[in-house]
């Protein structure tokens, strides 16, 4: 059994995170990624940008070509890790092959969930929108003549819309929530994100749901019949814990891991969309599947595992989009008191609870929205910075000389 310093499963930002925090302090260990799928990491957010004819496969990867070889990384592509046997420190491999390792990381992503769908077994073109396979395929399969529809008006669902309007002869959405995006927006961004997307062609079934399939049709539980001849699932994601909760480790929403990504078994690790990390804001440990978040995890977990201290501490939950030129920033929660202001074509929501901001809603307004997610971040009290001035024109002179020298040295 071939053994290394360093085992990663996953080839995701995740692990390439981990791989600079590991060679920030250690370039001698051996490192080893295994991935599932057979290609490098990429940016996933880039798949409907690919549809859209905006990027090229070359463009979607996450680190240059030179990357892995730079830092000395060896890779198993196309390869899925079925066990882990902390006892042994080794990695079982599909096909019997055992590697060990000192360090393991595990950062092996999310997957598609699909709800049981009556008759989803009777459509022929059914596709998911999450891994470049999938933006292959369904790109194959697209024409002018195709009417699409897509079960799921959450980001993937969105974010595949935009990439297919273009190209076929109608897009339809079908959710059960009230409104699109709903664990992202609130009524009113909701509405105006919707009416630039109805400006490209989609049709939206709101708090429907689809009741069955009958080949080509879905029958919705409002006895409405929507015809289409490609399916996009995009209900939602599970993290890929089983490696790690058939090991003995202990999973939650996701595999528990401490701020450093320590899980519970001896010298394994966990970042990304797989692992909880603390929300910031909430005060509770969840799945943050951002890629952001994934970055910041990846990397402190490489630094530990070399040997380093470092924690993630200050992790929100923080989406940056945009749909057809609209951009849609936010972060945190919308509990608490609201400060709006809207326009036709923006709109800015500022909760705030118990001296601190607690989230914002940012549509056609991407300009300084790094101060409020600082403000996040951080938790500075907002008696420490002029929060009227902040709440109608966000400036770093809106904080006291101290608060800017203590938390915003690097930026100002």
């Amino acid at each position: 059994m071939k053994r290394y310093t360093y085992v990663i499963l996953g080839c995701s930002v995740a692990a390439v995170a981990a791989v600079e925090g590991i060679r920030s302090r250690d370039r001698e260990g051996s490192i080893l990624v295994v991935g599932e799928e057979p290609c490098k990491a990429y940016g996933r957010p880039l798949i409907s940008y690919y549809l859209l004819g905006e990027t090229d496969l070359a463009h979607m990867d996450y680190r240059p070509e030179t990357f892995y070889e730079e830092n000395d990384v060896a890779l198993r592509l196309g390869v899925r890790a079925e066990k882990i046997d902390p006892a042994q420190k080794a990695v079982t491999l599909a096909g019997g092959e055992q590697i060990g390792y000192e360090k393991l990381l595990v950062a092996t992503g999310s997957r598609p969930f699909d709800p049981p769908m009556e008759g989803i077994e009777t459509v022929k073109e059914r596709f998911h929108f999450m891994t470049k396979a999938d933006a292959l395929a369904l790109d194959a399969a697209l024409s002018p003549a195709k009417r699409v529809l897509i079960v799921g008006a959450g980001l993937i669902g969105l974010k595949c819309l935009e990439g297919i309007a273009a190209r076929v002869k109608s897009a339809a959405i079908v959710d059960m929530a009230d409104r699109i995006l709903p664990s992202v927006l609130d009524h009113t961004a909701a509405e105006m994100v919707q009416k630039v997307l109805e400006a490209h062609g989609a049709e939206f079934y709101l708090s429907d749901s689809v009741e069955k399939f009958d080949g080509n049709t879905a029958c919705l539980k409002s006895g409405k019949a929507v015809p289409f001849d490609i399916l996009v699932t995009a209900v939602g994601v599970r993290p890929n814990a089983e490696l790690v909760k058939e090991a003995g480790g202990t999973v939650r929403r996701g595999i528990a891991a401490d701020a450093g990504g320590r899980t519970s078994l001896p010298d394994v690790f966990a970042a990304g969309d797989c692992a909880e990390s603390f929300d910031a804001v909430g005060g509770e440990n969840k799945v943050l599947a951002l890629l952001p978040n994934a970055n910041m995890q990846g990397r402190i977990a490489g630094i530990n595992m070399a040997g380093g201290k470092a924690e993630l501490t200050n992790a929100v939950a923080f989406n940056s989009v945009g749909f057809f030129g609209t951009s849609v920033m936010t972060a945190g929660m919308y509990a608490g008191e609201a400060y709006t202001e809207r326009t036709e074509r923006t709109y800015k929501a500022l909760f705030c609870k118990d001296g601190y901001l607690n989230g914002f809603i940012l549509v056609g307004l991407p300009e300084r929205a790094g101060i409020y997610l600082k403000l996040l971040r951080e938790r500075i009290p907002l008696a420490e910075v002029d929060f009227a001035a902040l709440k109608t024109s966000p400036a770093w002179s809106a904080f006291s000389p101290a608060v800017r020298k203590q938390n915003f040295a690097a930026e100002v």
